[in-house]
């Protein structure tokens, strides 16, 4: 656990439209000067609607980016196979990796069901090998993206589980996730603190009392947000719907 606030940023937008060109303006920001620091720079994607929609953005914007010199993760996987639109890997390169000239070397996904690792404990193992050796190489991640549900939960790190517990493993199998599809592979929120920079963008007012207990402090058991915490810096990005609770 880090010493410092469950926020250290937080930024509220008028409208989803807006929060996603401001998460796109960070990734660059974020992804150029890590670059220009250590020659090169690592991200760990988030799924759904707003972190699929930044990359989007991404795409249409990406300043200066070396792409030939971009580590890409994933923070969670559906464990579902290759082809399935649910992955998050498949989405992802429909919207930015499949549209820019990234190395297929330095792509990390999850391996699907259907592939080499079936079994997720396997495949939660495998992806756990490449993130040690990423992190043994470059001392952590230098951006991670993340979305937030409804109930606080973040990759697949739901409140009150064995998977928000852990304290040492990088990465899990979840085979009862509460949202389907049930079985998943995550970073845990050990990982998640080996990030420099930590971004969660969130929108909409049923997220709004999870938002403000996270920054608030809650226990990270309960609301798994809260224990999303770069080595750097914390970013909430929100638009107003999400930050309808909050204390201004």
């Amino acid at each position: 656990m880090t010493d410092r606030t469950p926020a250290d940023t937080v930024a509220v937008h008028p409208d989803t439209e807006a929060l996603v060109a401001a998460a796109a303006v960070r990734f660059v920001e974020v992804v150029v000067e890590a670059q220009a620091a250590r020659g090169s720079a690592s991200v760990v994607l988030t799924g759904g609607g707003t972190g699929i929609g930044l990359l989007e953005q991404v795409r249409k914007s990406p300043g200066t980016i070396d792409w030939s010199k971009l580590d890409i993760f994933w923070g969670d996987e559906r464990f579902v196979p290759a082809g399935d639109p649910e992955r998050n890997e498949l989405q992802a390169r429909e919207a930015l990796l499949d549209h820019v000239p990234v190395d297929p070397s330095r792509v990390h996904p999850v391996a699907p069901s259907d592939g080499e690792y079936p079994d997720p404990i396997e495949a939660a193992a495998e992806y756990s090998a490449a993130v040690h050796a990423h992190l043994a190489e470059h001392g952590a991640f230098d951006l991670h993206l993340l979305g937030m549900g409804g109930e606080g939960h973040v990759n697949s790190l739901f409140p009150d589980t064995d998977a928000v517990r852990e304290a040492h493993e990088l990465v899990v199998a979840v085979t009862n996730s509460p949202k389907p599809p049930p079985v998943r592979v995550t970073l845990t929120l050990p990982a998640v603190r080996r990030t420099r920079h930590v971004v969660l963008v969130v929108g909409g007012a049923a997220k709004a009392e999870a938002v403000a207990a996270a920054i608030g402090g809650a226990k990270p058991v309960d609301i798994p947000a809260a224990g999303a915490q770069g080595t750097e810096s914390t970013t909430w990005l929100l638009d107003k719907d999400a930050a309808a609770d909050l204390q201004h």
